[in-house]
């Protein structure tokens, strides 16, 4: 079994910490965001989504480490971070207008916080996103602006994560990814990445594989779904067309375990399994494979579940199973919390959970017994 050395929490200031990307996002509900005339405002970013699953749900200590222009965009998300009990002590604010300084940027744009529109789909219509992130201040900050040894060092995290999002925004991003994991490894910080391949984002797969072959060699948990593991390192499977749920994770293992030869600093690899019967109904499960034991640990698996936005269950997932193993949980019971976390999060509008860890302990009782749901009263 994978021995996971965590460092004691009383050691560290943070249970997790999370490098990345947030975006500010607009939500039409369930107007087409061409006919849309009014928008719910909520925030995300695949990597910062994890910590505020910690902070949340979980109730552990993170902080993010992420840039944002200091207006009203900026701060609208600031404050969703702490009404979710985030820190936000190491973010880094561009000033608009500013006199002079580093962090600067002018009014007209130049430097903007992301945007996110989500519309969330129906039925047979699917949900669609449209990102405008090309000119976001987190784009521009490299490792210089971090101070990853006072942080990792003198503050101390128990857990360091970021994601395949963020590593390929720019290059800055890309090399401030790995400095960030280096250092939270030399001071003995459990460390993970989520693959989460985006073409809009890194359309050349050959460049994506290429970063994120530097970034595998540095954390202990990687997060990937099959095709991740294609789009972004490279790695295939050949899977029948008919192939049964069991048939799939037969074919899966086998890429586990090329992966896991070819990265022998890999402790736990895990994928949340979706699939879509229409925008709102789908099925769910999750996986972790131990390395050391060569064994797949298998959520139970809910089928046929309406959601009301897919969006952020891969982000929980990951949330989960990190909280779950800072709490001591043994695998096959992270795994459940992953998976139960992973389809509550889809239950909610946005992008960030909504839930709390008793919802997801009681989903976990729920999904194994595949029982229906009772109103609290």
């Amino acid at each position: 079994m994978a021995t996971f050395n965590i460092k004691p929490a009383e050691q560290c200031k943070w249970d997790g910490v999370a490098l990345g990307e947030v975006m500010i996002r607009l939500d039409p509900v369930d107007v087409p965001f061409e006919r849309a005339r009014t928008c719910r405002i909520w925030h995300g970013g695949g990597e910062v989504n994890v910590a505020e699953g910690m902070a949340y749900v979980f109730r552990l200590r993170s902080t993010v480490l992420t840039a944002m222009v200091d207006d009203g965009f900026g701060r609208n998300i600031e404050c969703q971070f702490k009404e979710a009990g985030v820190d936000t002590s190491h973010v880094i604010w561009f000033t608009p207008g500013g006199k002079g300084g580093k962090y600067v940027t002018d009014k007209k744009g130049t430097l903007m916080n992301g945007i996110n529109a989500t519309f969330r789909g129906k039925g047979v219509v699917p949900s669609k996103t449209e990102y405008y992130r090309a000119h976001s201040p987190v784009r521009e900050i490299g490792a210089e602006d971090y101070d990853f040894d006072a942080l990792f060092g003198k503050e101390g995290a128990r857990w360091a994560h970021t994601g395949g999002i963020y590593s390929l925004l720019s290059p800055k991003t890309a090399e401030t990814a790995i400095q960030y994991l280096k250092t939270a490894g030399k001071y003995g910080t459990m460390r993970s990445t989520d693959l989460n391949y985006r073409a809009n984002v890194e359309p050349n797969k050959d460049r994506a594989r290429e970063i994120n072959k530097k970034i595998v060699p540095h954390v202990e948990f990687l997060v990937g779904n099959q095709s991740d593991f294609d789009d972004a390192l490279g790695y295939t499977v050949d899977v029948p067309s008919n192939a049964t749920m069991e048939q799939f994770l037969e074919c899966y293992v086998t890429l586990l375990r090329k992966v896991a030869k070819d990265y022998p600093n890999l402790k736990l690899i895990g994928t949340q399994l979706r699939g879509a019967h229409s925008a709102d109904r789908i099925d769910w499960g999750a996986v972790l494979y131990d390395v050391a034991e060569d064994k797949l640990y298998q959520a139970a698996i809910r089928r046929n579940i309406e959601i009301a936005d897919r969006t952020g269950g891969g982000d929980s997932f990951a949330s989960a199973i990190i909280s779950a193993l800072l709490k001591g949980k043994p695998l096959e019971e992270a795994v459940e919390w992953g998976a139960a976390h992973g389809i509550l999060v889809q239950e909610t509008p946005g992008d960030t959970t909504m839930v709390t860890q008793a919802m997801v302990e009681a989903e976990v009782k729920r999904g194994k017994k595949g029982g229906g749901v009772s109103a609290l009263r």
